[in-house]
C-alpha cells in the first residue's frame, strides 16, 4: 500500500503544479508539456491525477502521522 499512496502523492503534486501553472497562464499545462504528442495519455494521466485525489482524500487520516489520534503534539 505504501507504492500505491507514494504513486497517488507524486500525481497530486503534479496536478497541482499543473493547475497553479494554468492559472497563472493557461498556455502553461505541465501535463501537455511531457506528454502533448499522445492526447489518449494525456487524458489517462488527468484521469489518474483525479482518482489520487479521491484516494488521498479517503485515505489521508490513516497515513498522515500529524492527522492520527496517536500524534502528539
Amino acid at each position: 500500500m505504501k507504492a500505491l499512496h507514494v504513486i497517488a502523492f507524486v500525481l497530486v503534486i503534479v496536478g497541482g503544479i499543473n493547475w497553479g501553472l494554468v492559472g497563472i497562464n493557461e498556455n502553461y499545462n505541465l501535463v501537455s508539456m511531457l506528454v502533448g504528442s499522445w492526447p489518449v495519455v494525456e487524458q489517462v494521466v488527468y484521469v489518474l491525477v483525479g482518482l489520487s485525489a479521491i484516494y488521498l482524500a479517503a485515505t489521508h487520516k490513516g497515513d498522515c502521522r500529524t492527522c492520527s489520534a496517536e500524534a502528539t503534539m
